[in-house]
């Protein structure tokens, strides 16, 4: 019975990792909210030519709703569909032309920053899962800030060096501006994406705690001895 069960917990591991028509679905839903989040008025920022946008804010809600794979997978979309030519980057642009300016590098951070947070926060929601949910919402904004700011912010501030031929003070300096925009719009992220995981389990919590292998403090360890029991 044992064996039984272990060979079923296996397949819907399996099973879960396999992406599905839904799977699909939530990835086009969201590649469509970040592209509808470009379409919010941005405000310009002096001196650096990048705008302040609620862009982030999409992406790192992608990242803490559908876990790395599936975000990666929503914001390439976006980027794709940008570059080929459909006026979703933010203010109607497109085209490979983007990768010349100097939102370039902030543009291709959204992709690694939404798998970033994707990947932690699946951590996150495994290792809270036997808490619960303690100490959660602060570890998911945790996740959020560290990704923004290395790979946004940090990707961003190259693109800036190279498009528009700024030293690395002057690039740096210029980037911090979107640092309060970015701690707000990670907070409304997390709250959000909390919601989302209450209301549906399926988005990613439950599919985190079937996949992953148990930890010392997942819920889910319980569930596969008790599950053992004949």
């Amino acid at each position: 019975m044992t064996e039984t069960t272990g060979s079923d917990a296996a397949t819907r591991a399996r099973q879960r990792n396999r992406w599905n028509a839904t799977d699909l679905a939530l990835i086009a839903v969201f590649a469509a909210l970040v592209a509808g989040s470009a379409l919010i008025a941005a405000v310009p920022v002096a001196g650096l030519g990048v705008p302040i946008t609620v862009q982030t804010l999409a992406v790192m809600l992608t990242g803490l709703a559908l876990g790395p794979g599936r975000a990666f997978a929503a914001v390439g979309l976006y980027v794709l569909l940008g570059l080929a030519g459909l006026p979703i980057f933010s203010g109607g642009r497109s085209g490979l032309g983007v990768l010349a300016g100097p939102s370039a590098g902030y543009i291709i951070g959204f992709v690694f920053a939404a798998t970033a947070v994707g990947w932690l926060s699946a951590m996150v929601l495994r290792r809270t899962a036997g808490r619960t949910g303690r100490g959660r919402p602060a570890l998911l904004f945790a996740a959020a800030m560290v990704s923004s700011i290395i790979f946004v912010h940090g990707l961003g501030i190259l693109g800036v060096m190279v498009n528009a031929k700024l030293d690395f003070e002057k690039a740096f300096l210029g980037d911090l501006v979107f640092y309060p925009g970015d701690v707000i719009k990670n907070v409304l992220a997390v709250t959000i994406a909390l919601t989302l995981h209450k209301a549906f389990p399926d988005l990613l919590l439950r599919r985190v705690q079937t996949v992953l292998p148990a930890g010392p403090a997942a819920g889910s360890s319980s569930n596969a001895k008790a599950a053992q029991r004949p």
